[in-house]
């Protein structure tokens, strides 16, 4: 294997092109990526690395015109594409490259499957391989330029064990009957798709203590964050490097109308009222001069009937999962999460076949412990 901070960085056509070449014929390679998110407000990938058994690279894809030879890579059914926890890595894949894997190994679902006490890659790597990763650079600015060598070492350090790791993880699913299971699993992350938000609740209501606000105050809180949401776009800043939420949530309970009010609520700052505090006087003026008839109205979501048959069978299933958990050594939700179980609770399904026809149910789960999930419910 190449010396770590040493010839690891491709940044040039030339040099992806030949590395993929180099690659051709390998069975197995690991991917993982790095984004900017807690400093840029654009989702990008910034970093790639790529490992195989004996090389690792570090690829800067602002350097590269054509990424085409890695997307080739991870479509190509003749090579196993090991990542740890892939699902975010390949909606970012997707959304930027439109680029797909077809044959996955996820390491993290692995390790979820085999019921390990912790599943982040540096506790599984000291566990099993004995080896520690710095995560000094956990929260490091990915998009900076030029990349630091220790960066560069970090980043590599993330794929270089990985195709060891599958290995062990792989083998103690064989041994315990759960390969299957998992291949399942990989199958439904394949699928995974890059997707915008899906337009429900408004982003200002999901933030903590936004529900407390009166009418007023939300509607000053409205425009703060659509102000912070704009701002976040055109400069490419994480909107929370613009404005945290507390100090949101507490200029809508001031409804500073002056520079000095504003500069003395805590969290605003002298420096954001300098380069930015008449955009926010204006932000709250604009909420302030709206009638009664604007303001924001929460709607309160319609309770469902009480249906305590429908509670009963629930508790049943919830008590069997548990059961099963410890029979089968897994954490309940991964065994079977709560909204597959309330979704069986209201199909009342009666044969295994009906059973397979939940939304969200695995084949594993129904042919692992289906008939006791079934024999949960009270008799039609």
């Amino acid at each position: 294997m190449n010396d770590p901070g040493t010839g690891l960085l491709i940044e040039s056509q030339a040099a992806l092109e030949r590395f993929f070449g180099e690659l051709a014929g390998e069975p197995l390679l690991a991917v993982d990526t790095e984004a900017a998110s807690f400093h840029r407000y654009h989702d990008r990938i910034y970093l790639l690395q790529v490992s195989s058994r004996s090389e690792t690279r570090v690829i800067d894809p602002l350097a590269v015109s054509d990424l085409a030879p890695l997307g080739r890579a991870l479509a190509d059914p003749e090579v196993e594409i090991v990542f740890h926890d892939a699902d975010y890595d390949l909606r970012l894949l997707d959304q930027q490259y439109g680029f797909r894997t077809t044959r996955l190994f996820d390491t993290r679902v692995a390790a979820q499957l085999l019921n390990e006490p912790a599943v982040g890659l540096a506790a599984l790597l000291e566990k099993y391989l004995g080896v520690r990763l710095d995560k000094r650079l956990q929260r490091a600015d990915w998009s900076a330029r030029p990349l630091t060598e220790a960066m560069i070492r970090y980043a590599a350090a993330d794929t270089r064990y990985l195709p060891a790791l599958r290995d062990l993880l792989r083998d103690r699913l064989v041994a315990r009957g759960r390969l299957e299971w998992a291949e399942e699993e990989f199958g439904l992350l394949e699928q995974v798709r890059w997707a915008p938000d899906d337009g429900g609740e408004p982003g200002y209501l999901r933030i903590k203590g936004a529900r407390l606000l009166s009418g007023r105050e939300l509607a000053v809180l409205r425009e703060l964050y659509q102000w912070r949401e704009e701002t976040a776009a055109r400069t490419d800043r994480a909107a929370f490097r613009i404005l945290g939420n507390e100090p949101m949530l507490e200029i809508a309970r001031a409804q500073p109308t002056e520079l000095a009010a504003l500069r003395a609520i805590r969290g605003v700052g002298t420096e954001l009222v300098e380069r930015r505090g008449r955009e926010l006087l204006a932000a709250v003026r604009g909420a302030l001069e709206l009638p009664e008839t604007a303001l924001p109205r929460l709607e309160r979501p319609a309770r469902r009937p009480a249906d305590p048959e429908y509670e009963a069978r629930l508790d049943r299933l919830k008590a069997a999962r548990n059961r099963l958990a410890q029979e089968f050594d897994l954490a309940p939700g991964v065994l079977c999460p709560n909204s597959t179980l309330e979704a069986i609770a209201r199909a009342v399904p009666t044969t295994v076949d009906e059973l397979r026809r939940i939304p969200g149910i695995r084949r594993w789960q129904v042919e692992a412990f289906g008939p006791a999930l079934l024999a949960a419910l009270p008799p039609g």
